[in-house]
């Protein structure tokens, strides 16, 4: 905890991730934390971003991580970096924000999660579906069991990335992010970045996965990097979950669904969630028998970003945790290697909940 009400002192590591300066204004605009000081792998866009907020830029990650000021970091480098990065501010004792994925590989990721229990920093990985509340509802469903036991869950998630060149030079991109469509720096494609989402959310729901059968493929040429993938997941408890995800995506709705003994849920991800709800168990649990589309949905614990600065400050709990970091890339090292081997994929029985 930072202790006498003083605002948080947090560092910028990188502004490589598209989202790097929205995460810079929520720390700007939270009253318990002020911006001060920025490091940047690439130095000119370290240097343009820092001038841009008035915050000192500092050229080396050791200096940085040395200042007293900072007591902790929002990281928003290419994932191949997250290693050294998280571990060297870990090591210097630095609480820590993370931009998904939390490393691309799983081997990776427990070395992560050893340096960073070991420490005893307050660790967030940025995972906001976790705190939207039709998906909050949809969890508060699968526990209270009014789905019985679930069969499948589909979930796909797609946007035009690829189709309109998003990252990199050129009409459309945003400036500093080609390395999304580099695979050794990115980890992978559509599936990787977009495909967290939604594969984190299955694997919060599900649990454990078993095997994986996957496809993927390069449709626009856009970037040599998967723009278009689909994989098969099997649970330990025997569950189905497909996973769909498309940076080759013009129109269209990027549903969840999840089947079961005992009902259906469906939530249409649009503009403004529609939630459907049927289940056998409803008219003993709330007299109600037949579909229902609830209105009421549970509320939403803050953003990330806030409940983080909010830990920091006062030792509140949050409501996402490294682990689930770990599991997510330990879900999609699954997939990817599936896809690219063209095999079945069976995971390790030893290795986190």
């Amino acid at each position: 905890m930072s202790g006498n009400g003083e605002k948080v002192g947090v560092a910028m590591l990188s502004f490589a991730h598209v989202h790097a300066g929205d995460y810079a204004r929520q720390v700007e605009q939270n009253p318990d934390a002020r911006l001060v000081a920025v490091w940047d792998e690439d130095a000119a866009r370290g240097r343009a971003e820092a001038h841009k907020r008035g915050a000192p830029f500092h050229e080396r990650l050791d200096e940085v991580l040395g200042l007293p000021e900072v007591q902790a970091v929002v990281v928003d480098t290419p994932t191949n970096l997250h290693e050294e990065v998280l571990t060297a501010a870990a090591r210097a004792g630095k609480h820590i924000f993370t931009e998904k994925a939390l490393t691309i590989t799983t081997a990776e990721a427990d070395r992560v999660v050893a340096v960073v229990r070991e420490s005893g920093v307050r660790f967030m990985i940025s995972l906001p579906s976790r705190v939207r509340p039709e998906i909050l509802f949809a969890k508060q469903v699968l526990e209270q069991g009014l789905l019985g036991e679930v069969t499948e869950m589909r979930a796909r998630v797609a946007h035009m990335a690829a189709l309109d060149r998003w990252f990199g030079p050129g009409e459309g991109g945003h400036s500093g992010s080609a390395w999304f469509g580099d695979e050794a720096a990115a980890g992978g494609g559509a599936f990787f970045d977009l495909g967290c989402h939604r594969a984190d959310v299955m694997r919060w729901f599900l649990g454990r996965p078993a095997s994986v059968v996957a496809r993927k493929n390069n449709f626009s040429g856009a970037y040599p990097i998967d723009d278009n993938m689909v994989a098969l997941v099997e649970f330990e408890n025997k569950a189905l979950g497909i996973l769909d995800v498309s940076w080759v995506h013009r129109a269209g709705p990027n549903p969840l669904e999840i089947y079961g003994t005992e009902g259906f849920l469906s939530i249409d991800m649009g503009s403004g969630p529609k939630v459907w709800l049927e289940s056998t168990r409803l008219e003993t649990t709330g007299g109600i028998r037949g579909a229902i589309a609830p209105s009421k949905f549970p509320p939403a614990p803050p953003a990330p970003m806030a409940q983080w600065i909010a830990a920091i400050r006062e030792g509140s709990p949050m409501t996402i945790g490294i682990d689930d970091g770990r599991n997510l890339t330990e879900l999609l090292e699954g997939c990817y290697t599936a896809a690219r081997t063209g095999q079945a994929y069976t995971f390790s029985a030893d290795r986190a909940s």
